[in-house]
């Protein structure tokens, strides 16, 4: 399966690439013909602080930001997107400002909440949302209804991935999107066409990564 593979690059900055791999693969909502692997733009130290320029660029000079909300292992991204941010620059609104840069945590309902000592950096917060990926748009609602409950106001939403379905009132500022992969497909099992021509799942996507089946 991974002899399939490819890489995708961001065209103004080559260094800055996801592997793709081509296959048959299931999440927990939906059947896809692409897996796409995004840990190096997250745990490379180099590429993340390259990612966190990019995903900055929106907010230099339109966006107040007290907090950066990570999700799906996104925090070194989010560490330099804070750092870039707060950058001396004529125009850069940031600049002497504090940001801060947290994660939710899951209850025993697999609700996202914050700690009792985190809540103060959410509560009447401007609040920049950062994911790995939007694709069901499962993660990213389950952030915005959780900073919503805890009074956030969300003044940008960030993701190295969007595969597009998902829309929102707040605009979206991604680094790759469906468009940069060939006939990229998210069905739900039902109407997943590999299915219908009966080839078998390849693997089962999980937390930062897949389970061959």
């Amino acid at each position: 399966m991974e002899d399939r593979a490819f890489s995708v690059s961001l065209t103004k900055n080559p260094s800055i690439s996801m592997n793709v791999i081509p296959g048959h693969f299931t999440t927990s909502h939906f059947h896809t013909n692409y897996y796409l692997d995004l840990d190096n733009l997250k745990t490379n130290v180099s590429i993340a602080r390259d990612v966190a320029v990019e995903l900055a660029l929106p907010y230099l000079t339109t966006t107040l930001v007290d907090t950066i909300v990570c999700m799906e292992g996104t925090e070194v991204i989010g560490a330099y997107m804070a750092e870039e941010l707060l950058k001396e620059g004529v125009s850069v609104l940031n600049t002497e400002r504090e940001i801060h840069v947290v994660t939710p945590i899951s209850n025993v309902n697999r609700k996202l909440i914050f700690q009792s000592n985190k809540q103060k950096l959410i509560s009447n917060r401007n609040i920049i949302v950062l994911v790995s990926s939007i694709s069901s748009g499962i993660t990213l609602n389950g952030a915005l209804e959780c900073l919503s409950y805890y009074g956030g106001r969300v003044v940008g939403i960030s993701t190295l991935f969007n595969a597009g379905y998902i829309k929102h009132d707040q605009e979206i500022h991604s680094m790759f999107t469906s468009k940069d992969i060939p006939n990229y497909q998210l069905v739900s099992p039902s109407e997943c066409p590999m299915c219908q021509e009966g080839r078998k799942l390849d693997a089962i996507i999980v937390h930062d990564g897949y389970i061959k089946m």
